[in-house]
């Protein structure tokens, strides 16, 4: 006689299978009172069904990574336009060739910004071979949003060390799939931003924030909040590349016009070497 586990799998089995017959043949996926409500995209997409979705979102990140010993995190976020030095001088190369002013600005800006990839990369370098070093319990492992530029750097870092490494992607309106240095059974995409930034600082033991745009801004000022207001616990929080930090925010201003208290300044830290980066980490938790 089957085990009951082995029937509840079947039946799993042959409910997406459904499915896939259905986006095999191209035929539309309606809505049918029959089907098993988890496998009714039509109902689980419902508005009445986004909080299980929010369920979801939560659960198969948090039981993937806990599987897998991912209990503490570096977290990297930064720009996705950023590139590496190799591609930067490639596309130098080729807007020279143009002759094209405009194009040839743009890439030097680009080559300048590579360094701050190549710094990112030596960074999930440094945390993955302390990582590896540590017993299972203590390992730490690099987290970002799995994107392209800074993100992927982080990424890549890692995984050029060995170590399994991290994303939370983002599914948006132009297609973003997550770099190739995330670890394929850590790649997680996500619909809801929120949900999203939970994951990031669920884990997390220190966040790195490089230059980037709204997105990196968005995310920093969360994690600022939420340390700041003791809705989570206190981490270090580095702000690499400290003459792109101080011109594009002054963050003085907040306290001299009362809107922050000057203590909520040594929230965050400056910094422009990765080395000094993880050596700041490792004194805030006493590591070795």
């Amino acid at each position: 006689m089957e085990s009951t586990h082995t029937l509840s799998t079947d039946r799993l089995a042959d409910a997406w299978a459904e499915l896939q017959a259905h986006a095999n043949s191209g035929a539309p996926l309606d809505g049918a009172a029959h089907r098993l409500a988890f496998a009714d995209p039509e109902f689980l997409l419902r508005r009445e069904t986004r909080g299980i979705r929010f369920q979801l979102e939560m659960l198969k990140p948090d039981l993937a990574q806990q599987a897998l010993g991912i209990n503490n995190t570096v977290v990297v976020y930064g720009s996705a336009r950023f590139v590496s030095e190799v591609d930067a001088r490639q596309r130098l190369a080729q807007a020279q060739a143009s002759g094209d002013a405009q194009d040839i600005r743009k890439a030097q800006t680009l080559l300048r910004n590579a360094a701050y990839y190549e710094q990112a990369r030596a960074f999930g370098r440094l945390v993955a071979e302390y990582g590896q070093r540590c017993a299972t319990a203590d390992q730490i492992f690099v987290c970002t949003g799995g994107g392209p530029g800074i993100m992927e750097a982080a990424n890549r870092g890692a995984s050029e060390a060995g170590a399994l490494t991290v994303g939370l992607n983002i599914a948006l309106p132009h297609e973003q799939g997550a770099n190739p240095w995330v670890s394929p059974e850590l790649s997680f995409k996500f619909h809801y931003f929120a949900l999203r930034k939970m994951h990031f600082m669920m884990r997390a033991k220190a966040l790195v924030a490089f230059p980037g745009g709204f997105g990196t801004l968005d995310e920093l000022f969360e994690v600022i909040t939420l340390v700041q207001c003791q809705k989570a616990k206190p981490v270090p929080i580095f702000l690499f590349g400290s003459d792109y930090w101080k011109r594009l925010i002054n963050f003085d201003v907040l306290v001299e016009e009362g809107t922050i208290s000057p203590e909520d300044l040594s929230l965050m830290t400056y910094a422009d070497d990765p080395g000094a980066v993880w050596d700041g980490i490792r004194r805030f938790y006493g590591m070795p």
